[in-house]
């Protein structure tokens, strides 16, 4: 979605090689704002969304005839595993995550052939920032779609990858052919008992069965019956010598419902049947869609659990207020009350460049602060139907996204903004206290 840029270093410090279009004077830019300010404070919420959500999680702008492979490769918890690691990925995958990739260089096309004719898994490196030279822990990826074309004599494959178990990195060796290969310990997701499974009676647990999904609310009678299961979840918590509320603290499935209900503030028009009813897939999938930066989203890889995973993106929820330039870190450039979905992903998810580049793309109904660079492209939208047009600070220049515009009438919404998460910082203020102490306003630093 962004094309080279002709000054040879890139403007920004993300090595996008943006085409920045110079305004002729500073007058001029001033105007530009002033419309797009404008133009941000009088844009409403639609109702209704008809843009067809499937669109973006298909990726179109790879190619309609992709080939399939189906099945996938599962490594034992604990076990270590030599897996080779693909390249300028610089991704923090989550599982279950979608990574598109448009690769160019001959030793990555040649890499990714090798790996069609095995278990088609390659590793992606989780680096906390651009500069770190050294990864610690990273994501499996599997390859379940692929691509090969020419373009002008040069080869060009296009996968579609999916983000499959976390690991440690013990070792990394670079093979005479360039590649590197990493030596990895698989990381165990450790599945917590029911917090009542110490004192629930066998003869009870009839009392319990847990619904195999929630249940829909157009039934009165099926509200009620739920909300007597919820309190009735933790009755035996009398035996003990805690209360029930401190219970709940460490509920996988509570946790879900109070992280949907922050979700559905986030997002009006999120369809729970779209979620995963399992924890540990649920909290991955909200750890994907949070609008974070590297060095939170590596404290949630860390995690092993679903439940503390959980926990410490409900606190994240709870506390984030706005999103900032994280190059200026005081410019807001939006709030947590204008982010959507425009994705079955939900509102974020990574999309690549023509140029190879991939950003992980958060989808808002207004942003400030921006001004735009350019004019309005539809070649290579991640939506179809939406022409972008590129974004950047208006404080500091640096490259913060599109603005997308529907090029039908009958498209809705008309605009929206998707920023990406890369030059993006969740704002957070601190308690008093936690200030005092030095602690970390969140639960996982």
């Amino acid at each position: 979605m962004a094309a080279e840029d002709r000054g040879g270093e890139p403007r920004d410090n993300m090595g996008n090689h943006l085409q920045l279009v110079l305004v002729e004077s500073e007058e001029e830019d001033d105007n530009e704002m002033e419309v797009e300010d404008q133009d941000s404070k009088e844009a409403e919420k639609p109702n209704i969304i008809n843009f067809d959500t499937s669109l973006p999680t298909s990726h179109m702008y790879l190619g309609s005839d992709m080939e399939e492979f189906h099945g996938r490769t599962v490594h034992d918890d604990d076990s270590c595993q030599v897996i080779p690691v693909l390249p300028r990925v610089m991704v923090m995958l989550i599982p279950g995550q979608t990574l598109p990739l448009q690769l160019f260089r001959p030793q990555e096309v040649s890499m990714v052939r090798n790996l069609i004719q095995k278990d088609r898994t390659f590793a992606v490196l989780a680096y906390s920032n651009a500069h770190e030279r050294e990864a610690h822990f990273g994501t499996t990826a599997e390859i379940y779609a692929y691509r090969e074309e020419q373009e002008y004599g040069v080869e060009t494959v296009k996968v579609k990858a999916i983000g499959r178990q976390r690991f440690k990195v013990l070792e990394i060796r670079t093979q005479s052919d360039g590649i590197q290969q990493a030596k990895v310990q698989i990381l165990p997701e450790r599945v917590l008992p029911p917090t009542m499974a110490a004192v629930q009676l066998q003869s009870l647990s009839r009392c319990h069965v847990l619904p195999s999904s929630k249940p829909t609310w157009q039934d009165r009678a099926i509200r009620q019956w739920w909300q007597k299961y919820q309190k009735r979840k933790f009755h035996c918590a009398s035996l003990t010598s805690w209360p029930p509320w401190l219970y709940s603290l460490y509920d996988a499935e509570t946790l879900m419902e109070r992280v949907k209900r922050q979700l559905h503030e986030w997002d009006e028009n999120l369809k729970d049947e779209s979620l995963p009813s399992n924890p540990v897939d649920f909290s991955y999938r909200v750890a994907a869609c949070l609008p974070i930066d590297d060095a939170l989203r590596i404290q949630l890889l860390k995690i092993g659990s679903a439940v503390q995973r959980l926990r410490c993106e409900l606190d994240i929820m709870n506390k984030c207020t706005s999103l900032c330039c994280k190059q200026c870190q005081d410019t807001e450039i939006t709030t947590k009350n204008e982010i959507f979905s425009l994705s079955l992903c939900g509102p974020m998810a990574a999309y690549v460049n023509p140029h190879g580049y991939i950003h992980e793309t958060l989808t808002v109904y207004k942003a400030s602060n921006l001004s735009l660079s350019g004019r309005p492209s539809t070649e290579h939208s991640w939506f179809p139907g939406y022409a972008w047009t590129i974004a950047q600070c208006r404080v500091c220049g640096s490259h913060m996204g599109w603005k997308f515009t529907a090029t039908r009438k009958e498209l809705c919404p008309p605009r929206f903004w998707g920023l990406t998460r890369s030059a993006l910082l969740p704002r957070m203020p601190e308690d008093a206290e936690d200030a005092e102490r030095g602690r970390s306003p969140l639960l996982c630093l």
